[in-house]
């Protein structure tokens, strides 16, 4: 049943990423263009309802489909961090056109193409995996 749930949310969030264009490469242009506000608009409503939600699970102390409280641990502060880690992040979504999310909601569409972004997206993620303790976080 959980995984039901898991699949429903998944499903109305990929209708949802296609239909507002947030999957559209031609809106990600734009957006790091400065040519329109469309996706700026879409993730300072995710940013906000993304506060709004982390603020009222601490507050009433949620807990998960597992019965398990939701908890937040501190990360370390440090602009290093932050700074690269956006840089990167960043230009990988500039070069693909998709962010992790969208890049789904691509493939679900039809665009197979981006099957190659997917497989170098989860190789970068390997690859952090194994360099991951000799980073600078």
């Amino acid at each position: 049943m959980k995984n039901l749930a898991y699949l429903s949310i998944g499903v109305i969030f990929g209708i949802t990423m296609f239909k507002s264009e947030a999957a559209s490469w031609f809106r990600i242009y734009e957006m790091f263009n400065f040519q329109a506000f469309h996706m700026y608009g879409i993730i300072g409503v995710a940013l906000f309802f993304g506060v709004l939600m982390t603020a009222i699970i601490k507050k009433k102390n949620i807990k998960s489909f597992y019965g398990v409280p939701v908890k937040f641990d501190d990360k370390e502060k440090s602009i290093k961090r932050y700074l690269f880690g956006g840089i990167i992040f960043g230009l990988g979504w500039a070069l693909a056109g998709a962010c992790p999310g969208p890049m789904f909601t691509l493939v679900g569409a039809g665009f197979y193409g981006i099957l190659i972004v997917i497989g170098f997206a989860m190789l970068g993620t390997y690859v952090y995996g194994i360099f991951k303790n000799k980073l600078p976080h």
